[in-house]
């Protein structure tokens, strides 16, 4: 049955009772390909909450990349994990706002009506992980809206309680969808697995990038200081509006890239070369070396945030966007004594402790484009062609911008932004 566009924003049922279908944007098996192919509009069945989970109306959800390797299917198909094989289809999506329509059984702490944002992490209840180590320890931890089937690119989303959050009140609905995954994830680097505290200084890769420009807010509100590692005056100049102390233009060390295949020893010492010209650059504005490297770039940069980072300082990565298989000079970490700290998303304490920034206007999101529920396949396809120019929110319930505040406060930033 055909989707009619018109009535997404419509819903016959009145909270607390769901309707037997919606509209979704789906990606089957038997379509993996490039965005624009593998995203469809389906009618699909509305799934029932069970036990200490809840269905929220999508307002507005959030574009990230990991659903563009859900449609490629790669690195690895998303179809084999989570509970894809019980329903057949993913619905993508790892950000949204909305309001709680119905709660299952054993949920007290939201009731329908409640506007909320939802952070992206999963796990069983039933993981002793959970209970006191870390749920991003539990076996069973996976990010709703990739390893899951219900996100929220759909009039309906299903979601574990604990991944609620109260929708800051100031922000309109598609800018309370812009941030979860890249903040949370930000968040849990520097304050959880970096500990920075105030005086600390940190590099950032890609600074007006969608990671970048939450870590300079959240080294500001921390008392950090932080130079920004940008590709344009312009990205610069948005780093230095949200906190930066200052910035580096990487184009003005484009030798420093670590190459691949492996270089010869010739372009090795140009490239270390170029690197120690980075660093001190770097600790010309920051005053001495960084204390903490903020990494997500992986491959290209790896080797000279290695290098950089002051002696026993630390290296946080959360991802490879450049390739994820990394080689340095090791000597400049154990004769440094030096850490490599790996950090996964967020729980839900650090979700919620950080959710407090954005409510009290301290930390604010950076949202560049917002499309209708006909542009998801639009959003990841700009995405997989590098067409984009930021942070993309898409309006599901909400049928236009703006909608959903209510309170006086900043809001977002709306700017350009990228690595």
């Amino acid at each position: 049955m055909a989707v009619d566009l018109s009535q997404v924003a419509q819903v016959d049922t009145e909270p607390g009772e769901l309707p037997a279908t919606m509209a979704a944007w789906v990606i089957r098996s038997e379509r993996l390909g490039e965005p624009k192919d593998a995203f469809q509009l389906e009618e699909v069945d509305v799934p029932e909450p069970a036990a200490f989970e809840v269905i929220v109306r999508v307002m507005a959800a959030g574009v990230n990349y990991n659903n563009v390797w859900a449609a490629l299917g790669e690195p690895v198909s998303v179809m084999k994990y989570g509970d894809h094989p019980e329903f057949g289809h993913h619905i993508g999506g790892s950000d949204a706002s909305g309001v709680v329509w119905k709660v299952g059984p054993g949920v007290t702490r939201w009731k329908v009506g409640d506007e909320v944002v939802v952070h992206c992490n999963q796990a069983s209840y039933e993981d002793v992980e959970v209970h006191g180590l870390d749920p991003m320890a539990a076996p069973s931890q996976r990010i709703w809206g990739y390893e899951t089937t219900w996100g929220s690119f759909a009039q309906f989303t299903k979601v574990q309680a604990q991944q609620l959050l109260p929708k800051p009140k100031a922000l309109s609905w598609e800018e309370a969808a812009s941030y979860g995954l890249v903040y949370f994830t930000a968040w849990r680097m520097l304050i959880t697995r970096a500990k920075i505290t105030a005086g600390s200084k940190v590099l950032i890769w890609g600074g007006a990038g969608g990671l970048g420009v939450f870590a300079i807010q959240i080294c500001k509100a921390a008392g950090a200081e932080c130079v920004a590692v940008v590709s344009s005056k312009e990205k610069g100049e948005l780093c230095m509006q949200l906190g930066a102390k200052g910035y580096v233009d990487r184009r003005d060390f484009k030798d420093m890239v670590r190459t691949s295949p492996p270089q010869t020893g010739a372009e090795e010492k140009i490239r270390f070369k170029a690197s120690k010209a980075f660093g001190k650059a770097v600790s010309d504005i920051l005053g001495d070396a960084p204390d903490v490297v903020f990494e997500h770039v992986g491959q290209q940069t790896f080797p000279t945030s290695v290098l950089v980072v002051k002696p026993f300082g630390k290296v946080v990565i959360c991802a490879g966007t450049t390739g994820y298989n990394l080689d340095f000079d090791v000597r400049y970490l154990w004769m440094k004594q030096k850490e490599i700290i790996g950090s996964h998303f967020a729980n839900a304490y650090e979700c919620t402790k950080a959710n407090e920034l954005i409510e009290s206007g301290l930390v604010r999101p950076v949202l560049s484009q917002t499309l209708g529920f006909d542009g998801v396949a639009h959003a990841h396809q700009l995405m997989l062609e590098n067409k984009h120019s930021g942070k993309i929110a898409i309006l599901v319930g909400a049928t236009e911008e703006g909608q959903g505040r209510t309170a006086e406060g900043p809001g977002a930033i709306h700017a350009e932004v990228g690595a």
